[in-house]
């Protein structure tokens, strides 16, 4: 087992919204109440909102891709084939004494086994998960109104009610090889010992005619048997989510004043969302016949999600009621998921949290 020392970076990481809104809380507890400014009422506010931490995946990758798909190769009479590496079909006499000489295959060495020749059809299926991929880092914005509805003696702490609402853009792409499975068939049929078929590479495989004599083969199955290949085909996909989510959130919020020029709050409360997002993928994969299946598509979908925010805020006075505002939220809202075509696209909301900086009108 490899075990990894954990590097500055993710000790820096580790140290979570969830943690940063704790210590918020503590420095807002810790600031002077005997400040010598004051709070003002009300204020509107307009930040640009960065968002990090949302991820996403999909899952039932391949399903559907090989329905349908068929071999593309063809005997010189133009049938096409019935198996992977050869053919066995009705000639001319119409199979008389229950033998044809339609046959074909591509490597004797390794197809006729004692007297019979064996003959495989593989079919692939594919329904598996992608990994979780992470969101690309999102600006949107927020517009919002804060109502003060109650302050203390000195009027250096006050608290009210809050509404905001804002526009999130998403972004996740995923593009990877999966493996999916292979179910081989193979059918033996017999032909008169003693008796020598004809020699086949797979340069130069056997082709057996509709419509000449030739070497005779039984057309009657001498036995059957049946493989799974795990990991035997590899699936080449590309999905990609492109959308947004309209947020809104109503809470309450307490603020505290530190100093003449500095204040501080902290906020949390009821937060929705409508989601929009565009679902588009393609995948590929080599058939065993010969030839290539191949999938794609594009969706789109809208939801509603819900859950809670809270978050924390430092405040800048710059005087004639305008002031500068940064801060960092926690939003948790429950799961996206929707069905495109078979393939189910899911959206992790638990995690996300936001670094918030615009500017605010106080009256």
């Amino acid at each position: 087992m490899n075990c990894h020392r954990p590097t500055q970076t993710h000790m820096i990481m580790k140290l979570n919204h969830r943690q940063l809104l704790v210590l918020c809380a503590v420095l807002f507890l810790a600031a002077n109440g005997s400040a010598e400014s004051t709070l003002t009422q009300n204020q509107f506010r307009y930040s640009a909102r960065i968002g990090f931490n949302v991820s996403g995946k999909f899952t039932g990758i391949g399903n559907g891709l090989f329905t349908g798909s068929t071999p593309s190769r063809l005997t010189p009479n133009g049938d096409a084939y019935n198996y992977d590496d050869g053919y066995l079909l009705t000639d001319v006499s119409d199979n008389y004494g229950g033998e044809t000489w339609y046959v074909g295959y591509d490597d004797s060495s390794a197809q006729i086994s004692g007297n019979n020749l064996l003959l495989s059809h593989s079919t692939a299926s594919a329904d598996v998960d992608g990994k979780e991929e992470d969101a690309d880092v999102s600006v949107g914005f927020e517009i919002g109104y804060q109502a003060q509805i109650g302050h203390n003696a000195k009027n250096t702490r006050g608290w009210g009610f809050e509404v905001f609402g804002g526009w999130q853009p998403i972004s996740i792409s995923s593009r990877g090889q999966y493996a999916g499975n292979v179910t081989r068939v193979t059918d033996s049929y017999a032909f008169t010992p003693g008796t020598t078929p004809p020699t086949a590479t797979p340069g130069a495989p056997y082709q057996g005619s509709y419509g000449g004599a030739g070497f005779l083969f039984g057309d009657a199955l001498a036995g059957t048997s049946t493989q799974v290949i795990p990991g035997g085909v590899a699936v080449d996909g590309r999905h990609e989510l492109e959308g947004g989510l309209l947020e809104m959130r109503v809470g309450f919020y307490v603020e505290q004043v530190i100093n003449e020029k500095w204040g501080m709050s902290l906020s949390g409360g009821f937060a929705t969302g409508l989601i929009h997002v565009d679902g588009d993928w393609s995948e590929s994969a080599p058939l065993a016949g010969g030839g290539t299946a191949s999938l794609s598509g594009s969706e789109n979908d809208i939801g509603a999600q819900f859950g809670f925010y809270a978050g924390a805020q430092t405040t800048y006075d710059l005087g004639k009621n305008w002031r500068v505002a940064g801060g960092v939220q926690y939003q948790f809202l429950n799961d996206y998921d929707h069905d495109f075509d078979g393939r189910r696209a899911e959206l992790d909301f638990s995690g996300s949290f936001f670094v918030t900086i615009g500017i605010s009108k106080t009256f």
